[in-house]
């Protein structure tokens, strides 16, 4: 068995041929480049019960012969992929185990599966591909371009893959952050064989909500804070292409909850040690969380006052000019966000992070670094005193004293959600559920008040200056059931107060 690491990215034809005569990659070769054509036939089960775990099997065509790989297990990292791997020659183009070697396969897929395996679909693509030396690693580029297909379906393939064979994973990061100076392209969580499996089911895409990942009871905070930053990240890209290309607005609050969730996790990481670097990578993903920001309060202001407003009275001349301002304003910050270069910087932050989260900070060895389950008592422990501090005697609508009691619910929620995994189900279910209708009342307080804040731009908008009504009458739509939502804070509030500290024995 050997384990595969590569880098894969997805980028357009036109900056494939662009990359293919660039002298870096001359400057760097240690081969020249071989261009050759490889068919591979995947097979599953009629239930597709290998997909189902995660694993894939294929037989491979180079020239004239046939090679058989199972693949299966491993991990995906800000476009990393490791998996373990299992390969054996065979004689045609014909599944063979009858090889001894083919019992290791037993573990992964056994005879009861065997007997069930049928072609699924194909991959056909054309490979150039060179071995080059980049500070000292080896890592060979693969320039893929051709199609994914089924029966009835078809998908076009064009990607690079860097698959290191000598030296650290930073070195693929590092090669594509040099490579993305000269062409645009993007980190790709999805291999050929499950765009395949795509193809074959008729998935769509869709904005990804965050996954927590299990922790060891037994983990180091250093080990769990790595374990749940990667997990960010993934949350992050796997939203981006989609609030990029997508009309839905639940991809960029999908990529806002990631990057709130992130910074958590990194402020987290100044208790290991500070490090110019964390600070800097915290400052960036701040910033870009305000940027965001401010397109998701035009989104939600469209989708709940807007758009309401107009569905209730068509007729109204100035609701539909407000409607309109309003859509300009979030068309406006949109085009930013899916400009070139703002598409590459985010890209580029994508990269940084990966070679960071590959070197000198996490491999250092520090002093009495807690166990995740220590830090977390304590952690949760000060949070939750602060909030229950800040939600006591909440008799006004203090604007300041809300938005303190808003980030201290999101800071609180994420840090459950985070180390959840070390404790009882049945506990951390219960007082997640209860912390999530307090964050949604809070939320719902923090819409209004920024519905005040944007109508109040769009009324300085020489396009609105003849529909000022129309500004007052939002303003009185979305303030006569305020009172109402104070209401409820107070009693999810004291609902969540019951709660017990599931992280205390």
């Amino acid at each position: 068995m050997a384990v595969e690491t590569e880098l894969k990215l997805r980028i357009a034809p036109a900056q494939l041929a662009r990359l293919k005569r660039h002298a870096l990659l001359k400057a760097h070769q240690l081969e020249r480049p071989v261009t050759r054509r490889l068919y591979n036939i995947y097979f599953d089960t009629p239930k597709l019960e290998l997909h189902k775990s995660e694993m894939a099997l294929r037989l491979r065509r180079t020239g004239r012969q046939w090679l058989q790989t199972l693949k299966g297990g491993g991990s995906i990292k800000a476009g990393m992929h490791q998996r373990n791997e299992w390969e054996m020659p065979v004689n045609r183009a014909a599944l063979d185990f009858s090889s001894l070697r083919a019992a290791e396969w037993d573990e992964y897929l056994p005879q009861s599966l065997r007997k069930k395996l049928q072609p699924v679909f194909v991959t056909d693509f054309s490979r150039t591909s060179r071995l080059l030396d980049w500070q000292g690693a080896q890592i060979e580029l693969c320039m893929d371009h051709g199609e994914v297909r089924t029966e009835q379906h078809s998908t076009p393939v064009c990607e690079l893959e860097l698959e290191l064979k000598s030296g650290e994973p930073r070195h693929l990061f590092e090669l594509a952050l040099a490579l993305l100076e000269i062409v645009p392209f993007e980190l790709e969580v999805v291999s050929k064989a499950e765009q395949g499996y795509r193809l074959l089911t008729g998935y769509a895409d869709r904005p990804v909500k965050g996954d927590v990942p299990g922790l060891a009871k037994t983990a180091t905070l250093a080990d769990a804070l790595q374990t749940l930053i990667w997990s960010c990240l993934l949350h992050l890209q796997g939203n981006l292409r989609g609030a990029m290309a997508s009309d839905d607005a639940e991809y960029l609050h999908q990529m806002r909850v990631a990057l709130r969730r992130l910074r958590v996790v990194l402020r987290m990481a100044e208790k290991i040690r500070a490090d110019d670097r964390l600070a800097a990578f915290g400052a960036e993903v701040a910033a870009l969380c305000t940027a965001l920001g401010i397109t998701r309060e035009w989104d939600v202001f469209i989708a709940q006052t807007a758009q309401p407003m107009c569905a209730r009275m068509p007729g109204h001349a100035g609701l539909q000019a407000l409607l309109a301002a309003s859509e300009r304003q979030r068309d406006g910050c949109y085009a930013a966000l899916r400009g070139a270069a703002q598409a590459r910087e985010l890209q580029h932050l994508m990269l940084r992070f990966a070679v960071w989260m590959n070197g000198a900070y996490w491999q250092q060895q520090v002093e009495d670094i807690p166990l995740a389950r220590d830090f977390a008592l304590r952690r949760l422990h000060k949070l939750a005193g602060q909030f229950a501090r800040s939600g006591q005697h909440l008799n006004t609508l203090d604007a300041a004293r809300l938005h303190s009691l808003r980030i201290l619910a999101k800071k609180l929620r994420y840090s459950a959600e985070f180390f959840a995994a070390l404790y009882d189900k049945q506990k951390t279910r219960s007082f997640l559920a209860s912390l999530s209708e307090v964050q949604e009342v809070l939320g719902q307080i923090n819409d209004v008040a920024v519905a005040h804040r944007l109508l109040d731009e769009l009324a300085a908008l020489p396009e609105l200056s003849t529909h000022q009504e129309a500004v007052t009458l939002a303003k009185g739509w979305i303030a006569h059931d305020l009172s109402h939502q104070f209401t409820a804070l107070r009693k999810v509030i004291q609902r969540f107060d019951k709660q017990p500290a599931f992280w205390e024995k």
